[in-house]
This record gives structure tokens, C-alpha cells and sequence, in this order.
């Protein structure tokens, strides 16, 4: 073997070794190649033999030479990117190195220094995960540093998603993120997917000068399929949907409730025939009813709520806990659901299964014969269903057609529960909460993951009862830890503002109705408006206008009460497997009532604030992210049949156009203004229309048209449509202007046929 050429050998006056790791360490960002030279007095051609020494150094990895400044590996310099990692025991932001070897040890302990009072910005406050620009300061109490944020930095493009392409030349990855770069597949890595398919990624290099490569980790399928729609929304909303290893080793290393569990502060109702009633496809029950004649109260009623006890396997602080907060709520799409918790804790340990012993947290409530709430106490208990009910199934039982499983159920349990019902509806309809009405559609899918049929379910009495007896466990929560003066997070629901209150006047002016400015506005109001359009051409966009005039319900820890529901008081408290704030609730109620391990912990308190806001805007995230997926596999179903015809409703009216939702489907696609016609429309935003301002033909919110489709996008999932029906004119007696000159015709619309004379589209 040939021998390798000896290295020369370095001039005599260079400094050693040790001396240059001294001088940096001395100076911390400060130290570069000139620095250096003028401190040892290096000149000349020594300055050359510095050059190879430093060099020489970074290859045997005793500096970062990486930079202009010169830093032993593991120094940090003064300002550097951090990434927030995790919220440690004392609320605080916690930070590592973006750039941290591990062959250097542990990253030193770096806690973000946050603005309080008139100095902090909402903007400027990183959650976990956030990139920030940070100067160091030594902090000599933990042996770390304080990170003083300078920048919160934009998020950088994920690219863990993206269409395959196969090239002439190379295969490519287009990231469903339109910010991201494209990457090239390096040799061997694209795990034989094919044109066209979306697939998992992971980056195996980053280039300085060239495209980065990856190589792909799973094929997801073709990009109209509900998974990898789905995908594509939680990527873009940046919804976490993979639990950590160490969540998930968690969840399985924890064991089931016994029937004994040796806590006599557990009490065992496992005898009571609790049942539960959800969605003929649910696959977690957070929930369970019970109800009977009240023997103290003649024609009252015990009614019983039982909810999954979710505070017993998931402690505050736990490594669940923290994933918890940072998802905030499952997310639901038409074919898979991204739960909050891990499917050993949401589908086994705490769904409350028929016939198998789980742990709940209960609470009794007694009511009077008009559905008016008499008292209240909580339990903790062992409970076992006695049910698995649909919502299809108990209401078919109670009009008369009961089947195998609910004919034993109807006398003891099921007539007993409606009876306790209509008492409460008495109560619900004396209090007058809003009554919006807008329907609701479920998108059904084929096996293969693609639309198969859209449809309206229709609203039983059974998901009324439900919702109602929910309603009332959720106010005993708020009222049991309000009278404790416990800290939790309230439900919120703020009365509609003063612009929004004046713009619903402004377009119910419109219709030739007053709505009043005296007083304070309550449900009711809004109530006396839908009945008096109910059954009128006008009802869609009246209960639209009206549903958008309201305020948006969030998480918070100061009670400004439930406008909606009209109440004063009121948290979440039935759904603990798949909110958080539930499980906010669940262990207030636990540490104030001592019933048992599992409760608030010492420093949650000073959380709730920041954790209020971080849910509130993760459900939001989640409502967006369901509908984008919607929204492009409708785009994607009716893709084939551009150039079809469709009757619809106008939805939405803006400068640009107008949005119409299709009745078929429920699908949103839009009208641009230019295509309406020769006229020029103007917009009037107070009520909610354009007009043309020659002829006077009128486009409102809420108004019957026909549309034709003219563009489906799948993977933007929008629709333009351009519009076949025609507006409404004024009487015959507006045909001439106030200047006197006779209004000009307004232009045809291909396919459009002029309505005959007193004619109505409804």
C-alpha cells in the first residue's frame, strides 16, 4: 500500500494548541483567524502555518470552523437560534442549541427570559417548537444561561410531506407546502412510489448550493384519498399527529383499574344501568346517562352523568400530559380521527366499553318537575356499562320499533331517561338559548378512501337529550369549583359586539325589520328574528347573517358566562378524552373535593392563563384543518364533472365575488365579479350584496341560484363556478334612474333564461 505523504511541519513561532483554545475561550465569539494572529504576533508567512493549524484543529474537532469566529465545540456564541423545547416544573420556556453535537454532552439548561406587562407582545411569545434569535446570558444560578428572545423566527418549511415526480433525469419531491423547496430523492431512497403519489419524507441531506435530497419513509397513496388529504391539512395547520416513542411507551406501561382499587373514596356503581348513546361509528365514549323518578321530589327526576375518569391515568406533568396540551383536542375528518390522547388511553383504558369495569367521574343532579335543577354532588366511581347505544338505535326504540339489544333496555332505562328530558327541555326552553339553525353534513367514504355520498343526518330527539344532559353537567362543573374559588378554565362566550350588533341591524333594515338598540341584547332577541323569517325565502340567509354576528366561544379563566347557552357559569367537563380543558376540570374538581390521586398539582395554577389561549387557538387550528379536508375531497369527487350544472346558495358576498355552497354537497366555490356580467357591481357589505349599478340586478347573501362548474383544484381544494341564474331587478316602476335615462340592459349570461314576469326563485 502506497504510504501517506508526511505532514509538513509547522513553523516554530505559532502558538501550541492549548494556548489558542485559551484565547478562545477567553473571548467567545470574538476569536477569528485575525484575532488570533495579532494576539500571538503572527506575521508573514506564519501567517499561513496558522491557517493549517486551525484547519487541523477543526478536523480533529477541537474548534467550529465553521464560522468566521472561531468556537471551542460546545461553546455557545453570545447570540445564537435556539429551539423551544419544553415548559419545565416552574412554567418556564425552556431552550436548546438549534446546533448542538452530541458528542459534546448534555446541552447546557437555557430558559427563555419572557417580557411581562406593557413590554410583552402576544407576537413575540414562541411556543414549543418555535425557532427564536436569542442573546445568552450566563445564569449563575442553574449553571446555564438566560436567553433574552431578540426574534421569534419564522417557522421553517416541513417538507415531510410531498407529491412524488418521476423525472427523465431524477426523482423529485414536491412538498404539499407551497413555501418549502422542492428536494431531489437520493439514489435508492424513493421505496418504489409512483408518479403522482404523496409519501412521507425524511431530509438526508441539506445542500448549501443545491437542492437538499431525501428519501422516502412511507407511500401514503394517491393525493385525492382521505389520508392523504387528511395528511396534507394536519401538515399544513402544523396539527401534531405521530405521539413521541416515549408518550406511547407510557400509555403502555400503564395498567387497568382493578374492580377493588383499595380507595374508599371510589365508590362502586357498577350495579346502576348506565348506558351509553353516541354515533353508530364512534369508537371512543367518553360519556354515559342514567336517569329515574326522583322518590324525595314527586315528578322530579335523578338524572346521573358519568364521564371517563381520563385524571387517573393521566397525571399533571406526565410525559401524556404534556402531548396533551401541546395537541389541545382530537381532530376529526371524515376517515380517521387524531386523537389527543394515545388509543391505549381514548379506545381502551378509558372509553367506557359495554359490560367491562371502568373508572368515571359522576355527577348526580336533582330536578324539579319543569326541568329546573334542585342540587347537585360528584362522585368518583367504578361504574360499568350496561349499553353501547346509537343514536339511531335508542330513538327508534322510544317511537316504537325497539330491536334485540334495546327491547330489555326501553321500560327500565331508556323511557325513564326521555321522561327526565322533556322535564329538562321545560327548563331549556324558558331560558331561550340561541336557537341557529344550520344543518350539518357528513361526508361517507368508499373503502378506497374517496367521497361515495354527502349527506344531512337528520336531528333526533335522541342527540338532544344527550346534549342537554351534557349542558348541565358542564354548568355543575363551573358551579361546584366557582363556589370553591378554585382556579379553572371557564367555557366563554361573549355577547356579540357593538360593530357586529350594528352590521345585523344595518341588513335586518333591509329585510323591512327593526332590531332594537335598547337595552342589553340577549338570545332571545336573536330568537324573535329566526321565528319571524322560519319558513321564508329569507330563512338560509337570515340564520347566516345572525350566526355570523355572534361572538366565537374560547377557553379562559376569567367568567364573562355562556351568551349562547345563556348561562352564567359554564366549563367543559364531558369530554376529557379528547379536550383538554376537560381534563383541566376533572382534576380541579378531584383536588377540591379530595376524591383521590390524579388532581390539579402544585404550580398548574399559574399555567391555566397561558394554556386557556394555547387551547382555544389549537381548537381553531382543528375546525380549519377539517374543513380544508372537506373542502378538497369534495373538489376532488366532483372534479369529472366540470361543465355540470348545480343549485346552490349564495354563502358569501365580497368585493371579489360571490361564495356559493352547492345544495347537493355543501361544497364552497366561487363566483369572481368579473364573470357576473357587462355591469359593474358594486358591493355593499352592509347588506350583504352586489349590485349592478346600471341595471340594478342584485346578488344576496342567502339567495337560490344555479351554477355552473367551470374549475376544480383538488389539491387547493376550491371550485370557480360562474353563475347561470339571474339576479333580482327592481319593480318595474325603478326601470328609468333619477337622472331620467332609462337603466341599460344588463348583458346576457350564456344559459341564462330570463324569469317570466312576477315570477320567484325560492
Amino acid at each position: 500500500m502506497p504510504r501517506k505523504p508526511k505532514k509538513k511541519p509547522l513553523p516554530a513561532g505559532l502558538p501550541s494548541r492549548e494556548a489558542i483554545l485559551a484565547f478562545i475561550a477567553d473571548h467567545p465569539g470574538k476569536a477569528g483567524k485575525r484575532e488570533i494572529a495579532r494576539a500571538f504576533n503572527i506575521t508573514g508567512a506564519d501567517r499561513i502555518g496558522l491557517k493549517r493549524l486551525l484547519r487541523e484543529m477543526a478536523d480533529d474537532g477541537q474548534i467550529d470552523g465553521r464560522r468566521t469566529k472561531l468556537r471551542r465545540p460546545g461553546d455557545l456564541p453570545s447570540v445564537t437560534v435556539l429551539r423551544v423545547d419544553r415548559i419545565d416544573d416552574q412554567g418556564d420556556l425552556v431552550a436548546v442549541p438549534l446546533e448542538w453535537d452530541a458528542e459534546w454532552g448534555d446541552a447546557p439548561l437555557i430558559v427563555i427570559a419572557t417580557e411581562t406587562g406593557r413590554k410583552a407582545r402576544r407576537a413575540e411569545v414562541p411556543g414549543i417548537g418555535d425557532r427564536v434569535l436569542a442573546r445568552l446570558v450566563p445564569d449563575g444560578e442553574n449553571g446555564g444561561f438566560l436567553a433574552r428572545i431578540i426574534e421569534v423566527l419564522p417557522k421553517p418549511a416541513a417538507a415531510v410531506l410531498g407529491v412524488y415526480r418521476d423525472l427523465d433525469r431524477e426523482a423529485r419531491i414536491v412538498p404539499v407546502n407551497r413555501r418549502a423547496k422542492e428536494l431531489t430523492v437520493q439514489p435508492g431512497g424513493g421505496a418504489g412510489a409512483r408518479d403522482g403519489e404523496l409519501v412521507t419524507i425524511e431530509i438526508a441531506h441539506e445542500g448549501r448550493y443545491r437542492l437538499p435530497q431525501a428519501k422516502v419513509i412511507e407511500r401514503i397513496g394517491d393525493v385525492s384519498s382521505e389520508k392523504a388529504i387528511s395528511l396534507i391539512a394536519l401538515e399544513e395547520h402544523g396539527i401534531p399527529y405521530v405521539f413521541p416513542r416515549q408518550a406511547v411507551s407510557e400509555a403502555d406501561s400503564i395498567q387497568p383499574l382493578g374492580s377493588s382499587t383499595g380507595d374508599p373514596r371510589r365508590e362502586d356503581w357498577r350495579d346502576l344501568p348506565l348506558i351509553t348513546i353516541d354515533p353508530a361509528d364512534a369508537r371512543d365514549h367518553d360519556d354515559a346517562v342514567h336517569a329515574m323518578p326522583d322518590p324525595d321530589n314527586p315528578g322530579g327526576h335523578v338524572v346521573t352523568v358519568a364521564i371517563a375518569d381520563v385524571a387517573f391515568y393521566v397525571r399533571s406533568g406526565s410525559v401524556l400530559d404534556k402531548e396533551a396540551v401541546k395537541r389541545g383536542n382530537s381532530v376529526y375528518f371524515p376517515g380517521r380521527v387524531v386523537p389527543m390522547l394515545p388509543e391505549r388511553i381514548s379506545n381502551d383504558l378509558c372509553s367506557l366499553r359495554e359490560a367491562e369495569d371502568r373508572p368515571a367521574m359522576a355527577v348526580r343532579m336533582t330536578f324539579d318537575a319543569d326541568g329546573h335543577k334542585t342540587g347537585h354532588r360528584f362522585h368518583r366511581v367504578t361504574m360499568r356499562s350496561a349499553a353501547k347505544l346509537s343514536y339511531d338505535a335508542a330513538q327508534a326504540a322510544i317511537d316504537g320499533t325497539p330491536d334485540e339489544h334495546t327491547a330489555p333496555l326501553l321500560e327500565p332505562v331508556l323511557k325513564p331517561l326521555w321522561t327526565a328530558y322533556r322535564a329538562l327541555a321545560k327548563a331549556r326552553d324558558a331560558r331561550k338559548p340561541l336557537a341557529i339553525d344550520m344543518p350539518e353534513r357528513k361526508v361517507l367514504l368508499t373503502a378506497s378512501g374517496a367521497v361515495d355520498r354527502i349527506l344531512v343526518p337528520p336531528r333526533l330527539e335522541a342527540h338532544r337529550l344527550i346534549e342537554e344532559f351534557m349542558i348541565q353537567a358542564n354548568v355543575c362543573a363551573a358551579e361546584t369549583l366557582e363556589s370553591k374559588r378554585v382556579p379553572f378554565v371557564y367555557r366563554s362566550h361573549d355577547e356579540p359586539s357593538y360593530e357586529k350588533l350594528e352590521a345585523l341591524r344595518d341588513f335586518l333594515g333591509s329585510l323591512d325589520m327593526r332590531f332594537s338598540k335598547s337595552g342589553s341584547v340577549r338570545p332571545e332577541h336573536f330568537n324573535h328574528v329566526l321565528a319571524k323569517f322560519e319558513g321564508t325565502a329569507n330563512a338560509i340567509i337570515v340564520n347566516e347573517v345572525v350566526l355570523r354576528s355572534q361572538a366565537q366561544a374560547e377557553y379562559a379563566v376569567d367568567n364573562i358566562g355562556h351568551f349562547g347557552l345563556n348561562l352564567r357559569r359554564y366549563a367543559h367537563f364531558t369530554s376529557p378524552i379528547r379536550r383538554y380543558a376537560d381534563l383541566i376540570v376533572h382534576r380541579a374538581l378531584i383536588a377540591t373535593l379530595q376524591l383521590g390521586p390524579g388532581g390539579m398539582a402544585v404550580g398548574d395554577e399559574p399555567k391555566l392563563e397561558r394554556i386557556a389561549g394555547e387551547i382555544s387557538l389549537a381548537e381553531r387550528r382543528a375546525m380549519k384543518a377539517e374543513r380544508d379536508t372537506v373542502d378538497r375531497l369534495i373538489a376532488a369527487w366532483l372534479a369529472d364533472r366540470v361543465g355540470a350544472r348545480f343549485a346552490g346558495h349564495i354563502r358569501g358576498v365580497t368585493r371579489a365575488g360571490l361564495f356559493v355552497e352547492l345544495d347537493e354537497t355543501g361544497a364552497d366555490g366561487f363566483v369572481p365579479i368579473s364573470t357576473l356580467g357587462k355591469d359593474y357591481y358594486e358591493y355593499h357589505a352592509d347588506h350583504h350584496r352586489l349590485a349592478g349599478r346600471q341595471s340594478g340586478e342584485t346578488f344576496r347573501l342567502g339567495d337560490a341560484v344555479e351554477v355552473r362548474l367551470v374549475e376544480a383544484l383538488p389539491f387547493a381544494g376550491a371550485m370557480r363556478f360562474e353563475m347561470e341564474s339571474e339576479g333580482h331587478y327592481p319593480a318595474r316602476r325603478d326601470r328609468k334612474s333619477t337622472t331620467g335615462k332609462a337603466r341599460r340592459k344588463p348583458a346576457k349570461r350564456s344559459g341564462v333564461k330570463r324569469a317570466k314576469k312576477g315570477s320567484a326563485r325560492k
